[in-house]
This record gives C-alpha cells, structure tokens and sequence, in this order.
C-alpha cells in the first residue's frame, strides 16, 4: 500500500512496465511461450491476452505454496515458476533454463551489496540458506541470528524438470494428508498458510537435492513502498547497478 490499493503487486509499474510484463518479457525472449498466471487479490485486473490463468479464490486465507498447487495439474512437465513480486535479468533466466538437476532453484552470491540499499540491518529481513560442498542447498527460508547462516539469497525463481514434478506433486499430497493433524512444513502455521521456503526446506529434510543456480545480483524484488522508492531513485540517477532494465 498505497499502491496496491486498486492493483495486485505484480501490476504495479517499475522504470514504465509492471512487474509482470518485464517478467513475460523475459520469459519470451527465451522462447517460452507458455506462460500460466496464478492471480488471487483483484485477479479482474490482469488482463494480458495470450497467457492461461488460475485464480486461488482463498487468496485472503492461504500463502504461496497453495497458490502453487492452484494449477497443480500443470505440473506435469518441465516448468519454471517465478514469484510474482521480482524482475529479473535475461542471463538469469538463462542460467536456469541450462541447468540440469530436477529442482533448481536460482541463488544470489552477492546479495549482501543489494541488500544494503534496501535496509540498514540486513538480518531484519534476512532467512537462512546454507550449502554443501557440491552446491546443493541444506538449509532455506529459516530464522537466523547471524549472517554466517546465510551463503546467498533465494530469490524466488526456480525450475522444476525430469523427476522434479512428480517429486514435488507427491510430496505436496503427502504434507497435505498428514497436516489433518499437525503441519509438518511448519508447526505454528495452518498447513495451507505454509511458505514456498517451508516446502522447500521440508524436500531437503526428505533427502531431495535443490541444486543453487549462482548469479550475482541482477534482479530485484517489490516487497516494500521503501523498495519502490529507492529503487527509482537510483533509475532516475543512472545508479541502479544490480539490475538492468
């Protein structure tokens, strides 16, 4: 707010396009053509021809991960799935499409230089994400106390190929029926409040392999009106070197 209070996020306008026009930008200038839209707050605002849409109607009372599986029927094949609320570089977009594990997920070595334009205490808005030796994450989307339990930044762009939807898919059944008694994604929530990191970090404990994609800043997220604002500042002022409209 305020400027989400006639839009949903994704519609809100950075250096002249919304968040989602840059992304189905980019999405096409790799040649992928087949894009699907999950809406929810003021879905009758996104109106871009060409694309298959879902809607998650409990928008209000769900998170992430349930808008996911919104169009859990599309996860049959390869696919790539992005956050609503990030740009991204071309070249980012690339490193992912050449990976290939089944579940990569894109990490952001020099997050630590961006995130210091967005806040003075980067442990404010800061979650854990630890690697092994071979790159495969151990550890996401958690509570940290200190920066050494942070080795990068998820940023909320992954794919998902070969075995990776079906391991997904069933895993997501799986949590679904155990969650009647107790969510095992996260104990203090609702399972159908749970967070992508939760689930992320529930298929590292199931022995599933994320592999980190490295890239070193070129993107940006939407999270905050002070995000907004600094951000097209430093457009304005040609100062804006972690991403490249």
């Amino acid at each position: 707010m305020p400027l989400t209070k006639d839009k949903p996020k994704c519609m809100v306008k950075l250096f002249n396009k919304t968040i989602l026009e840059r992304q189905i930008e980019i999405f096409r200038s790799c040649n992928i053509n087949e894009i699907i839209v999950i809406t929810g707050y003021l879905s009758e605002q996104i109106k871009i021809p060409n694309l298959k849409y879902y809607q998650n109607k409990k928008y209000d009372s769900t998170n992430m991960l349930e808008t996911l599986f919104c169009a859990k029927k599309e996860l049959n094949d390869n696919i790539i799935i992005s956050y609503g609320d990030i740009i991204f570089e071309k070249k980012i977009l690339e490193q992912l499409i050449h990976s290939k594990d089944d579940i990569s997920i894109i990490v952001d070595k020099n997050w630590k230089e961006y995130w210091k334009i967005r806040s003075n205490n980067p442990l404010d808005d800061t979650e854990s994400l630890k690697l092994d030796k071979n790159g495969y994450i151990t550890s996401i989307g958690q509570k940290v106390s200190n920066l050494n339990e942070v080795e990068g930044q998820y940023i909320g762009l992954m794919k998902f190929q070969n075995e990776g939807p079906k391991i997904i898919s069933d895993f997501y059944e799986k949590c679904k029926k155990i969650s009647i008694e107790s969510n095992p994604l996260h104990a203090t929530l609702p399972f159908e409040k749970s967070f992508m990191t939760d689930f992320l970090y529930g298929l590292i404990k199931e022995k599933v392999k994320l592999k980190a994609i490295f890239v070193h800043n070129g993107w940006l997220e939407l999270d905050t009106l002070n995000d907004y604002n600094v951000y097209n500042k430093l457009y304005q002022k040609n100062l804006l070197h972690f991403y490249k409209p």
